[in-house]
C-alpha cells in the first residue's frame, strides 16, 4: 500500500510539473508535427499540419453560419413587417423564421464547441495514458503499474495560461494538482467509472491542442460492465479510437467486444491499433519479426475481417509498434525537462519513428474524418434552411408581383371608371340643368297665364265678399283690411289649385330623372347610402306666391260720395278717364316687358312707351274738371240761352224737367248697397291695375323657387357623386402607394433570396474544397 502511495505522489508531483512547462518546450514540440507527406490531398501548400484543415474549415463554416445567423434574423424582421397585414405572409411562416434562428443559433452554438475527438481505448496497464503523454510531449495524466485511471479524462486546449480542470456537472474550476485525488484509482476518493473529468490545458503548451484536438483516456475495459453506458456517452462523436494494445500479449476478446459493439453504434468507425510497449520485444531479436507478423496479421483480421472497417491494404497503415514510454522520455529531454539518455535501447530510432508515422497518419485520419463528421451534417442542414428560406422568398415575390399587378390592374380600373363618371356627370349635369330651364320656363308661363286669368275673374271674388258695409270710416278701413285679406287668400287658394298638381308634377318628374341619371354613376354602395340620404318630401312641394293685397292696395282710397252721372263735372271725368284707358290698354298690351331673369322682383312704375303715365293722366282729368267746376254756372247760363234763342222754351222746360228728375233718381237710389257697390268696384279696378304690375314679378317668384328645389337636389346628387370621386382618387392613390410597397417589398425579397443562394452556394464551395475531398 505505501509503495501505491508512492505512485500517487510521484504522479502528482509529475502532473505539477508539467503545469510549470515553459514556452520553449512548446516550440520545440511543433517540430514533432511537421508534415512528412507533403502530398496530402488536405495539406495546403502552406499549412504545418493535417490539423489545421480542420482548423481552417472550422474557421470558414463558423463565419458562413455568422453571415446566416445576420440573414436570418434580416429576414425573419422583413417578414414580420409582412405578416403585419396578413396578405403575403402568415403567422405561420413568422413562426417558421423563428424556428430557422433557433436552428441556426443551435448549429452556431454546436460548432463554436466542435473540435476533433480522439478516444483511448484498452485494457487497463496497457499504456493509454502515456501515449497521451507523448502525444501531447508532457506527462499530463497520471500513468504508472496497476489500475491507475477510473474515469474518463479529457484533455482540452483552452486559452488560459494556467491549466485547471472541471468535473461533469460542476464547472467550478479546480487545481490541476488535484488529477491525482480525482482520477487515481489508488485514492480512496474517486469517482465512478463512467464520469467525465476535463483538463483545461494551456493551447500556448502543446501544438496538438492547439488545432482544437480533444483527447479522451478511458479506465480499462477489462474493469468494467459499463462498456454500452460508456459508448453512448463518450464515444458516439469520437473521430478516431486508438485500441492501445499490449505488445507483449495478443488481442483479447475483451478488447474486440468492445470494439464490436463501438462497430454496431457508429458506421465504420476509425480504428487504429497500437501495439505498446514494442521496446521489450528488442530483448529478444530472434523473434521480433515473427512477433510483429502475428501481431499485424490479427489485428488486420480483426479489423477487415471482423469489423470490417478498412480494407486489408490500408488495415496495415492502422497498426503500429510502438513504445509510449521511450517517445515521453525522448520529448521530455527534448524540452529540457529530463535527461538526456545516453544508452539507446536496440530499435529505439525505428519506434520513435514509427510512433511519428503513427501520429502522421493519425492527424491526417482524424482532421479528414472530423470535418466530414462535425460539419458536413451544419453544412447540408445550412443549405436546406438557405434553400427553404428561397423557396419561401420566392413565393413572397411571386405574391408580390401578382398583388402588384393586381393593384395596377385595380389603378386602370379605378382611372377609367373615373374619367368615365367625370364624363358622364358633365353630360348628365348639362342635361339636367336644361331641363330645369325648361320647367322653369314653363312654370313662368303657367304662373303668369293662371294669374291674369284670376285677375279677369277678380270681381266675382270680390263679390263673394259679404262683410256688413258701412260708410263711417272707422268701419270701412275695417272692411278694407278683412277685403284685402280675402282677395290675397283667394287669389292664392285659386291658384294653388289650378298650378299645385302641375308644379309638383313637374318637380318629381325632373327629380326622378336626374336622381335616375345621377345614381348611375355611383357603385352599389353608394346608391343604398343615396337612397337613404335623399328621402322623399313628405309633403309635396308648394309655391309661395306671395299676393300681400294688404300692401298691395295700400294706397287704394274710395271715392263712395254722391255724384250725379250726368252732371258737367262728371261727363268730362269720364270721358278723359276713358281716353286715358284707351291708350294705356294699347300701350300695354303691344309692349309689356317680361321679365328674363329668374331672381325675384319688387313692384315698380314702369312708364308706358308714349312718355305718359297713369298719374299723368289722372292730373289732366283734374284739371279738366276745375276748370269746368270753375266755369260751370257761365257755361250753364250761356248754354240755357244759346237754347232758349234756338227751340224754345217748351224744349228747355222738357229737358229740365227731365234732367231734374234723374237727378232725383239717382240721388233717392244712392244707398248703403249702392255705395258697397261702389266701393267694390272702384277696389276691383285699383286691385286689377295693382295686379297687373305684378304679374311678371310673381311669375318669376315662382319660377325661382321652382329653381331653387331643382338645383338643391341637384346639388346634394352632385355632392353625392364628388364624394364617390374623391374616394375614387382616394382609393387610386392607395392603389398606387400599395403597388410601389408591393414593388418595393418584391424587390427586397428577390434581394434576400439572392442572399440565400450565395449562403447555399458558399456553403457549397465549402463542401468541395473540405468535405467532397475528405471523402476522397
Amino acid at each position: 500500500m505505501c509503495a501505491m502511495s508512492s505512485a500517487v505522489s510521484a504522479s502528482a508531483s509529475m502532473l505539477n510539473g508539467a503545469a510549470t512547462l515553459s514556452n520553449s518546450k512548446t516550440n520545440a514540440a511543433k517540430n514533432k508535427y511537421t508534415l512528412s507527406d507533403p502530398s496530402s490531398a488536405l495539406a495546403a501548400s502552406n499549412s504545418t499540419s493535417p490539423l489545421q484543415i480542420f482548423v481552417r474549415a472550422k474557421k470558414k463554416i463558423n463565419d458562413i453560419f455568422q453571415e446566416i445567423e445576420e440573414y436570418v434574423v434580416e429576414t425573419g424582421n422583413f417578414i414580420a413587417a409582412l405578416s403585419k397585414d396578413g396578405v403575403l405572409v402568415t403567422e405561420k411562416e413568422v413562426v417558421t423564421m423563428d424556428g430557422y434562428f433557433n436552428k441556426v443559433s443551435g448549429i452556431k452554438e454546436v460548432l463554436a464547441r466542435d473540435h476533433m475527438k480522439v478516444a483511448f481505448f484498452g485494457r487497463t496497464s496497457n499504456g493509454k495514458s502515456s501515449v497521451i503523454n507523448a502525444m501531447l510531449g508532457d506527462k499530463i495524466l497520471p500513468s504508472g503499474i496497476g489500475h491507475t485511471t477510473n474515469c474518463f479524462l479529457q484533455v482540452e486546449g483552452d486559452e488560459s495560461n494556467e491549466p485547471f480542470l472541471t468535473t461533469e456537472g460542476n464547472a467550478e474550476r479546480q487545481s490541476v494538482s488535484g488529477i491525482g485525488q480525482l482520477a487515481h484509482a489508488l485514492c480512496n476518493n474517486r469517482l465512478g467509472d463512467s464520469s467525465l473529468v476535463t483538463i483545461h490545458w494551456p493551447k500556448t503548451r502543446c501544438q496538438l491542442l492547439r488545432d482544437d484536438v480533444v483527447l479522451v483516456d478511458s479506465p480499462g475495459i477489462d474493469v468494467s460492465e459499463s462498456l454500452d453506458e460508456w459508448i453512448d456517452k463518450h464515444c458516439l462523436d469520437a473521430d478516431v479510437f486508438v485500441l492501445v494494445s499490449n505488445a507483449e500479449s495478443t488481442l483479447m476478446n475483451t478488447e474486440k467486444n468492445f470494439f464490436h459493439k463501438v462497430s454496431q453504434r457508429l458506421s465504420k468507425p476509425n480504428i487504429f491499433i497500437l501495439q505498446n510497449r514494442w521496446d521489450v520485444a528488442a530483448s529478444e531479436p530472434e523473434y521480433l519479426t515473427e512477433v510483429r507478423q502475428q501481431h499485424m496479421e490479427r489485428a488486420v483480421g480483426f479489423l477487415c475481417e471482423e469489423l470490417k472497417v478498412v480494407a486489408p491494404q490500408e488495415a496495415e497503415q492502422r497498426v503500429f509498434f510502438v513504445s509510449a514510454k521511450e517517445v515521453l522520455q525522448q520529448r521530455l529531454a527534448d524540452s529540457g525537462h529530463q535527461a538526456q539518455v545516453t544508452a539507446l535501447p536496440e530499435g529505439f530510432s525505428s519506434r520513435i519513428f514509427e510512433f511519428k508515422d503513427f501520429e502522421r497518419r493519425f492527424e491526417e485520419c482524424i482532421s479528414k474524418t472530423a470535418v466530414v463528421t462535425k460539419f458536413d451534417q451544419h453544412a447540408q442542414r445550412g443549405r436546406a434552411i438557405a434553400n427553404e428560406l428561397q423557396e419561401l422568398l420566392l413565393h413572397i415575390q411571386q405574391s408580390a408581383g401578382q398583388e402588384r399587378e393586381q393593384k395596377l390592374q385595380q389603378q386602370r380600373t379605378l382611372k377609367q371608371r373615373l374619367h368615365q363618371v367625370t364624363q358622364q356627370l358633365d353630360t348628365a349635369t348639362h342635361v339636367i340643368k336644361d331641363n330645369i330651364q325648361r320647367i322653369v320656363h314653363d312654370i313662368d308661363r303657367k304662373v303668369s297665364a293662371a294669374l291674369n286669368e284670376e285677375i279677369r275673374h277678380l270681381s266675382a271674388l270680390v263679390e263673394e265678399f259679404n262683410e256688413p258695409f258701412r260708410a263711417d270710416p272707422l268701419v270701412l278701413n275695417v272692411y278694407k283690411k278683412t277685403l284685402h285679406s280675402h282677395v290675397g287668400a283667394g287669389l292664392g287658394c285659386n291658384l294653388r289649385a289650378k298650378l299645385s298638381d302641375v308644379v309638383s308634377s313637374n318637380i318629381e318628374s325632373s327629380q326622378k330623372d336626374m336622381t335616375a341619371r345621377i345614381l348611375t354613376l355611383l357603385n352599389e354602395e353608394q346608391r343604398k347610402l343615396a337612397e337613404t340620404f335623399l328621402l322623399p318630401r313628405r309633403e309635396p312641394f308648394e309655391v309661395f306666391y306671395g299676393l300681400d293685397c294688404a300692401n298691395l292696395c295700400q294706397d287704394f282710397h274710395e271715392d263712395i260720395e254722391f255724384k250725379f252721372s250726368l252732371g258737367v263735372v262728371s261727363l268730362v271725368k269720364s270721358f278723359m278717364g276713358r281716353a286715358a284707358c284707351r291708350i294705356l290698354n294699347v300701350s300695354q298690351t303691344e309692349n309689356v316687358p317680361r321679365g328674363s331673369g329668374l331672381t325675384p322682383q319688387t313692384p315698380s312704375n314702369e312708364l308706358p312707351p308714349l312718355g305718359v303715365s297713369q298719374s299723368d293722366w289722372s292730373l289732366i282729368s283734374r284739371m279738366a274738371v276745375s276748370t269746368v267746376g270753375s266755369q260751370g254756372s257761365m257755361g250753364l247760363v250761356l248754354l240755357l240761352g244759346m237754347l232758349f234763342k234756338t227751340v224754345g222754351w217748351r224744349v228747355v222746360g222738357f229737358t229740365l224737367t227731365v234732367y231734374g228728375g234723374l237727378y232725383a233718381y239717382e240721388r233717392l237710389t244712392w244707398t248703403t248697397k249702392a255705395q258697397e257697390r261702389a266701393f267694390k268696384r272702384q277696389y276691383v279696378q285699383h286691385a286689377t291695375a295693382n295686379l297687373h304690375r305684378i304679374v311678371d314679378v310673381t311669375s318669376n317668384n315662382c319660377s325661382f323657387q321652382v329653381q331653387q328645389e331643382l338645383f338643391g337636389m341637384m346639388a346634394r346628387l352632385s355632392r353625392l357623386v364628388d364624394e364617390s370621386l374623391v374616394t375614387m382618387k382616394r382609393e387610386v392613390r392607395t392603389a398606387e402607394q400599395l403597388a410601389k410597397q408591393l414593388e418595393e417589398t418584391a424587390s427586397a425579397a428577390k434581394t434576400l433570396r439572392n442572399k440565400a443562394h450565395y449562403l447555399d452556394r458558399e456553403l457549397g464551395v465549402f463542401q468541395e474544397t473540405y468535405l467532397h475531398t475528405a471523402r476522397h
